[in-house]
Formats: structure tokens, C-alpha cells, sequence
């Protein structure tokens, strides 16, 4: 039966400099191309691959979902899913959240981009979705949602608010806006989708709050590096 790898990389073991120090894998956001290249080669080896089998997706906040085949830049989705062995699938991440999803029995994985306007457009359903399309069973899928901005931390406007379930909407009166739990809402999502509730787990680190480990856009004011979150089956 296929198995699977998963990991998250964190900024640290790199070769960058300020501000993206160390582990930047994000090749968009103005670091030395030289340093991105070193740190992806740096990641995919410790997931025992090779940058030549890296699928990244060319995010935009949406919730297209593509599958792949072959190694590539996929432009315009924020969901991948492939049946493909040695393929790894990649999400590139600064507070959003990573959910890598895996059903080795079918042999079918799947990793999406979730920020808060990917959660309203329901992003990891879709994806969840397109593995099923694709021979996956919901009820057998596993996910890990990544590290990203915390409840405490991922303070909202209220008409960002009020396009979530008022159950992930927390606030308290030291709070002077509404904050959303990203986790909560994605946990929720996949359990709609048909996940079982022992199947999904959450990551407990907040980037912002931990931005010594995690970069974090929004802690750094914009211009910070990126981490992977990715996924590949093997046979």
C-alpha cells in the first residue's frame, strides 16, 4: 500500500539573510533567488525528495483546486491534489494555514492554502472534494492543519467576521475587534466535508505570537519569508 510524508518547515535552518532569515522558500517575495533555491533543496531533503518533483501553486485567496501530474508551478489555484508517486505538493504559507490531506489506501494526496477569504470560499472542501473525484474516500481521509495565526491572534474587521459561523467569532472586552479561529473553522470545514472528527488534527502554534520559529506576515508588517507545508506519496 502507498505510504505518505508530510512536513511543515519552520524559518530556521536556511541560508538567507534579514528579513527573510533563514528558511525562506518563497521565491516572490524579493530574497536572493540563490538562497530560495538552497533552502527548497535544504527542505525537500529533510522530506527525503528532490526539488525536481516540487508542485507549488501560484496562490491567490481563492479556492480552485487542481490536479497534477507532473512537477510544476500551477498558477492561479490554492488547492493541489495528485495521484502521482514522488510528487511532492507544496503550499507556500506566512499566517495562513497549510491542511495537508492524505488517503495512502487510494493513494490519492492533497494540500491547499487557507487565509480567512479561502475559508469563506470553502477551500478545503473543494479540495477534499477534487481527492474524492480523483478515487479518495472522505471518511478514510486524514488532515493536519497547519501552523497559522492563532484565535489570539488573528484579529478581524467585522465584516471579515460576519462571513464566518458565529462559532469560530470570538470577543472579549479587552479585544476592541472580533477575532476569527482559523483552526476552528478549517476543522469544521473537513468535517463537513465528511472527515472523521479522529482524522483531523491542528497544529497548537500560532505564527505570530511564536515569529522567532514561524514567519508571519503580519508580524513582520509584509515583508517576511515563506514556509512549505507539503505532502508526497510514496509507493
Amino acid at each position: 500500500m502507498p505510504t505518505v510524508t508530510a512536513g511543515i518547515s519552520t524559518r530556521r535552518g536556511g541560508v538567507s539573510g534579514p528579513p527573510y532569515d533563514t528558511l525562506n522558500v518563497g521565491r516572490h517575495v524579493g530574497d536572493d533567488p540563490v538562497s530560495v533555491e538552497e533552502n527548497r533543496r535544504r527542505f525537500c531533503a529533510a522530506l527525503d525528495t528532490d526539488p525536481a518533483w516540487l508542485v507549488t501553486a501560484g496562490q491567490v485567496h481563492g479556492a480552485t483546486v487542481r490536479a497534477v501530474e507532473a512537477p510544476r508551478h500551477e498558477p492561479f489555484c490554492d488547492g493541489l491534489v495528485s495521484t502521482t508517486p514522488r510528487l511532492l505538493l507544496a503550499i507556500a504559507v506566512a499566517d495562513c494555514a497549510p491542511v495537508l490531506l492524505a488517503d495512502p489506501a487510494a493513494g490519492v494526496v492533497g494540500a491547499c492554502h487557507a487565509g480567512w477569504r479561502g475559508a469563506v470560499a470553502g477551500i478545503a472542501a473543494r479540495t477534499v472534494r477534487a481527492m474524492a473525484e480523483h478515487g479518495a474516500r472522505p471518511d478514510a481521509l486524514r488532515a493536519h492543519v497547519g501552523p497559522c495565526l492563532s484565535r489570539e491572534a488573528f484579529e478581524v474587521g467585522p465584516e471579515v467576521a460576519a462571513q464566518f459561523d458565529a462559532a469560530v467569532v470570538h470577543r472579549r472586552e479587552a479585544w476592541p475587534r472580533p477575532h476569527v479561529d482559523l483552526k476552528a473553522a478549517l476543522c469544521r470545514q473537513l468535517r463537513d466535508a465528511g472527515l472523521a472528527d479522529d482524522h483531523i488534527e491542528a497544529s497548537d502554534h500560532c505564527t505570530l505570537r511564536e515569529d522567532d520559529t514561524f514567519f508571519s506576515h503580519r508580524g513582520s508588517g509584509g515583508t517576511t519569508g515563506r514556509m512549505f507545508g507539503a505532502i508526497v506519496l510514496r509507493l
